[in-house]
């Protein structure tokens, strides 16, 4: 598919007839132009807009916003109802004469589209994509104007959780950000389109079968012969790696193509080396020419589950991660790339291989970034806290179905996605709650055999017959707990843990959140502490049971909330995370890097006459019998040795092999006969991201040398520069 981006600020109409010069050559492909830019927004507390003609107009008053957008940032942060975004589109007479279609990468929560005071239809769900065909509705110049409310309800999906009536809070956990909070788009197309394709990818030995579901539209009343090409390609070069080709007759509406194709040899997909692979798809004309294409990319890997352990690629790990929130003070749920690609990147540098990643589905450059970086993933729908009475309800059943339908459809080729989550914490050991969670796991092995399901479990430690919780029949379960905070003395969790073992023998456990919210201390700092002390001590009492295969912390930042806030609060941010809202770090983003290393280093100088003349560096990767731990292949250890100038002394970067056996690595050099030495060492994961790392300043030679890591862990003040 043919992509193009505008940032320049121009008007409209200059701006689509420039997008067209520059197109006009692929013009016989489809085309997507964005509509990010010049939108008029405004609120209707009243909810009158529609009688007043706004999907005819504007209100006299509005606001100039660029969506992304939400309104619940600045002087609209609490406004919860329905607001309205209006845009003027004028296409060249070109473009109107093509397939067009309106794209929304996400609006929250409930929309309503028009386009010249038709109506379009309707959207529910505040994460997933949808659009609507323009092609019938154009004119060379049109309104279009979007309401969008973000209310929660019994019924809406996140919504009142009706689990906590007691409490009489019934707020969802996060903050309800109204908007257009992703991409917006037109999508042009000849008659003869590619909709989507589905691939699905089965590794034996040597061999990948790649099978793909082409989902192909004719929009044209009369059939239109052509031919489908298929290429595959590793992501990494442009040697074509498998092949497919066949004549097709698309007759008027949607049809169905499947292609079988074979790389020999594959690349394997892993957490480490997240091997990549393109499907480029070609729908050709009768005459040969180009009328439309799609790409996307997909992982071979071999993901199972075996006597309660998970395999990747054959390979037992056990992995570790946290989850995060689309959420900050600049952007809310409207994030751009750069705000992603920094907290993902963080979440890499704090050793994440495995997330949730929270409660709702994510951003496609989420998913992407997961695919190219390496990061397992378990994506869920907002449902959090439901009582029995809303797991049972037919249409909060439906729509639980149609919004992990759209997930699925949308995420479905992304090889980070290892299984699916149905809910959060809600009333899943009832008769109600099991009906649910059977009802989606069905639809979702109708929809994807090859994946697990599952759900966050907060009740299983307190189950006493597993067969009245729906967890007994999950592929594996997720288990949420709070030992130590919310649940119990920390004292009860291994007991706890041995109990679930017990009671769900056959079941893998991933621990699907730990942690603690500040406001179980006095301040800040102090809840910092405990934060601490609960990660060092509960993934060392994780490790003790092989049956948990993952342990996934709550959570990377600070965010937005009704709930869970210090004393006299009614909104502010929850207090939970390794850096706050603003991804200033905590004590303990220190400590959960460094207790999620997959392996150890041990350094030691090699003393001279006068300063040290070398080091060695022993690695040793962690154990089966803790938690993370997974085979080490492909890294390389780094160092650098600076004199008290800042003078390169020594530097080096060397292979290392399978890390197994511990592995020795050392380095000499001349007596610098410096007032100080500064050693720093890394262990790089092939992916270039630090595994672990240690520092050492020699400080003359009556001082001796410094660890310059264990005076930080104690406390002690460091040299500078330090």
């Amino acid at each position: 598919m043919y992509f193009f981006f505008v940032q320049q600020r121009v008007p409209f109409v200059s701006l689509l007839f420039w997008i067209f010069l520059q197109v006009a050559s692929v013009a016989s492909a489809g085309t997507r132009v964005s509509l990010n830019d010049n939108w008029q927004f405004a609120r209707d507390p009243a909810g009158s807009g529609e009688k007043l003609g706004w999907m005819n107009q504007p209100p006299d008053s509005t606001e100039s916003v660029t969506v992304p957008h939400t309104w619940n940032l600045g002087p609209h942060e609490d406004y919860e109802g329905t607001a309205w975004y209006f845009k003027v589109l004028t296409l060249p007479d070109e473009f109107r004469a093509k397939h067009v279609e309106l794209h929304f990468g996400a609006t929250f929560y409930r929309s309503r589209v028009w386009i010249n005071g038709v109506e379009l239809g309707q959207h529910e769900g505040g994460h997933t994509a949808y659009f609507f065909d323009l092609t019938s509705h154009l004119e060379p110049s049109n309104f279009l104007a979007v309401a969008i409310n973000n209310q929660p309800g019994l019924a809406t999906i996140p919504g009142w959780s009706m689990k906590l009536w007691e409490g009489k809070n019934t707020w969802y956990d996060w903050w309800h950000y109204g908007g257009i909070v992703r991409d917006v788009w037109l999508q042009i197309n000849e008659p003869a389109m590619i909709r989507r394709q589905l691939l699905r990818v089965k590794v034996d030995g040597n061999l990948a079968t790649v099978t793909d579901h082409l989902f192909l539209e004719n929009s044209a009343r009369k059939p239109i012969a052509g031919r489908i090409l298929l290429k595959v390609y590793p992501d990494s070069g442009e040697a074509e790696a498998a092949r497919f080709e066949k004549g097709v007759v698309l007759h008027p509406g949607q049809q169905e193509l499947t292609a079988a194709l074979r790389i020999e040899k594959p690349l394997l997909w892993h957490f480490d080396h997240p091997n990549l692979y393109r499907l480029e798809a070609m729908l050709f004309d009768a005459r040969g020419a180009q009328v439309d294409s799609a790409t996307d990319q997909f992982g071979c890997r071999i993901l199972e589950i075996r006597n309660r352990h998970l395999y990747l690629n054959g390979e037992l790990v056990r992995l570790t991660g946290m989850t995060r929130h689309e959420d900050s003070p600049w952007e809310g749920l409207a994030e751009t790339a750069g705000t992603i690609r920094h907290d993902y990147d963080e979440m890499k540098d704090l050793q994440v291989t495995l997330t949730r990643p929270v409660h709702y589905p994510q951003h496609p450059a989420i998913l992407d970034y997961c695919d190219r970086r390496g990061i397992l993933l378990i994506p869920e729908i907002p449902i959090w806290q439901f009582s029995e009475k809303q797991l049972q309800d037919p249409k909060l059943v439906t729509l639980a179905q149609h919004i992990m339908q759209e997930m699925v459809q949308q995420d479905y080729n992304h090889p980070s996605i290892f299984a699916w989550s149905v809910c959060n914490e809600s009333a899943t050991d009832t008769a109600g709650g099991r009906s649910y969670f059977k009802t989606m796991y069905e639809m979702l092995k109708s929809l994807d055999p090859d994946r697990f399901v599952s759900y966050a479990d907060d009740r299983i430690a307190f189950v006493d017959n597993p067969f009245e919780n729906a967890a007994s029949q999950a592929d594996f379960i997720m288990m949420n707990q709070y030992f130590g905070t919310w649940h119990g003395a920390a004292s009860e969790l291994e007991p706890r843990l041995e109990a679930v073992g017990k009671k769900y023998s056959d079941k893998m456990v991933i621990i699907s959140e730990f942690g603690a919210a500040g406001f179980f201390a006095p301040d800040s700092e102090q809840g910092d502490e405990i934060r601490s002390h609960i990660i060092r001590d509960q993934l060392r009492i994780f490790g003790k049971f092989d049956w948990i295969g993952g342990a996934i912390f709550w959570c990377y930042q600070d965010y937005k909330s009704h709930r869970n806030l210090w004393p006299g609060l009614t909104q502010g941010y929850v207090e939970m995370g390794v850096v706050n809202e603003n991804r200033q770090r905590r004590p303990s983003y220190a400590v959960w890097k460094d207790e999620n290393a997959p392996a150890r280093l041990m350094v030691e100088w090699k003393n001279g006459s006068t300063s040290p003349v070398g080091f060695q560096a022993i690695v040793s990767r962690r154990s089966q019998g803790e938690i993370p731990s997974y085979e080490l292949r492909g890294y390389r250890l780094t160092w650098d040795v600076r004199d008290s100038g800042d003078r390169i002394v020594n530097s080096g970067d060397k292979v290392l092999p399978e890390l197994g056996p511990d592995q020795t690595v050392e380095a000499s050099w001349v007596d610098a006969s410096s007032r100080s030495l500064k050693l720093s060492v890394h262990l790089i994961r092939p992916t270039g991201f630090i595994a672990a790392e240690k520092k050492l300043l020699w400080w003359d030679p009556r001082s001796g040398g410094l660890d310059i890591d264990a005076m930080r862990k104690q406390g002690k003040s460091v040299p500078p520069g330090n």
